[in-house]
């Protein structure tokens, strides 16, 4: 109960602004859950959630992400200079790239910990990237080309 509670959580807070520990209780309640303020609060400890701020000002619950700059530098670098090509396959991302680099660019996106990736499988060129929904699917190649241009 307590892991698809907390998957739950995961999903929530990506897909609502969520301010307040009351305001997930309710939403988790609305979906099926029945828990109180003090389960939510330790769910955010466990799920090692943070508050971050909005461009409104507003803050909201996030996943905890990698706060090494320069370790997500290199993991961005190794996904821009090896990506050729992106399809959509259902809730499948895949992604082809140079040769013998697939392995490193399949870690290097489960290192950024998107909440939408539910895991990575490569070969020598090819990634197959299993996203949670169809819908998750098209946020993960929204952002790659995001990030990607970013940087």
């Amino acid at each position: 109960m307590k892991i698809a509670r907390h998957a739950q959580i995961l999903k929530l807070i990506n897909q609502y602004d969520i301010e307040t520990q009351e305001e997930l209780a309710a939403r988790l309640n609305e979906s099926g859950y029945k828990v109180t303020q003090a389960t939510v609060s330790r769910d955010i400890r466990q799920l090692k959630l943070m508050k971050i701020t909005r461009e409104d000002g507003h803050s909201k619950y996030a996943e905890q992400q990698n706060t090494d700059r320069e370790v997500l530098s290199k993991y961005i670098r190794i996904l821009k200079e090896s990506l050729i090509s992106m399809d959509l396959a259902g809730n499948l991302v895949v992604i082809k790239t140079v040769s013998g680099m697939a392995m490193a660019a399949a870690a290097a996106l489960d290192e950024l910990r998107w909440g939408e990736i539910a895991g990575c499988i490569a070969g020598d060129d090819t990634i197959m990237c299993a996203a949670k929904s169809p819908d998750d699917a098209l946020v993960v190649i929204d952002k790659l080309k995001k990030t990607l241009e970013s940087f």
